[in-house]
């Protein structure tokens, strides 16, 4: 099983990476920057050169070929200005979901943001970013082609994960872990019966695999 992440130099993906790998999953991840190569292959997965905010959708479709599942992780940052959060937090991931169709990988799912709505209102750069978080989100739901998940964490921390979690269409606000996010990742892409939810994550009192069963039905 090959699954190719987007922004995977970025502190979730890396994470990702380093479990899929010890799964025995091949791991592909999109950097923009050859430097970073060195930390992908540290965490078990392949470098793949892609800037998806000049790359065409043929170009992403290619790197795509043959993989099993797409997770799209890439972010413009919390030091990035308006502009970007155009061109990566909503423009890449609408490249991303167009290329995972075009390359025919059906199994899609999106690390978005608690509070993504592309009607939110506000003139500040976060307010920026949920509106183009929002409308990523809603682009993905749109795509007949992919069969998503739309995870959105809740405030992102560094702190050691517990592996106990909150995983529901609504949870309300709350800190989660990193370490968290991506083993609650690492069991979504392998489980078909979230296909088609938005779930919202926080630290909670369930183990992560359970949580995912959970919400699949399982």
């Amino acid at each position: 099983m090959r699954i190719v992440i987007a922004g995977g130099h970025g502190q979730i993906a890396l994470r990702l990476e380093r479990l899929l790998a010890a799964r025995g999953y091949e791991v592909a991840g999109l950097i923009r920057n050859p430097d970073q190569g060195d930390d992908l292959r540290a965490a078990g997965a392949e470098p793949v050169l892609c800037d998806l905010e000049s790359a065409s959708v043929e170009q992403v479709a290619a790197h795509l070929q043959g993989a099993t599942a797409a997770v799209f992780a890439a972010g413009a940052g919390p030091g990035s200005g308006m502009g970007r959060k155009d061109t990566v937090d909503r423009g890449a991931a609408v490249l991303f979901a167009e290329a995972a169709e075009r390359a025919g990988v059906r199994r899609y799912v999106v690390v978005s943001s608690m509070g993504a709505n592309p009607d939110h209102k506000g003139d500040d750069v976060f307010d920026a970013y949920q509106r183009a978080k929002g409308e990523a989100d809603a682009y993905v739901r749109g795509r007949a082609g992919l069969d998503w998940t739309i995870l959105r964490p809740g405030m992102l921390t560094n702190d050691a994960g517990t592996g106990l979690v909150r995983l529901a269409a609504s949870t309300g606000r709350g800190p989660v872990p990193r370490d968290d996010v991506a083993a609650v990742l690492a069991e979504l892409v392998d489980a078909p019966g979230t296909v088609g939810l938005t779930l919202e994550l926080v630290s909670g009192g369930t183990p992560v695999s359970v949580a995912v069963k959970d919400v699949a039905g399982n």
